[in-house]
């Protein structure tokens, strides 16, 4: 899982990334939204994360005011791709 995020982070992230969360129509957008600005979306610990170019977890969707639960009532729930250890897992295409 990411670490805590300081608060003026958070906040840049927040307006940055949230309104890709927040308005995205499904899946596939949100994804293809998310890369356009060089970050990616997986799946921890049964939360939404956005990992950043390096390949690491930056910040989870609830870190933003945007948690998971609130994205799969307003646009479905995530097809994912889980590893072995069911710990993590990608979007499916």
């Amino acid at each position: 899982m990411p670490a805590p995020l300081d608060s003026e982070t958070r906040a840049l992230l927040r307006g940055f990334i949230a309104p890709v969360l927040e308005t995205s129509k499904d899946w596939s957008e949100l994804s293809n939204r998310l890369r356009k600005k060089g970050y990616d979306v997986g799946f921890r610990q049964g939360h939404l994360v956005v990992i950043n170019d390096t390949g690491a977890p930056l910040c989870t969707g609830s870190m933003l005011g945007v948690p998971l639960r609130e994205i799969a009532a307003r646009i479905g729930r995530p097809s994912v791709r889980a590893t072995p250890d069911g710990l993590a897992g990608a979007l499916q295409p």
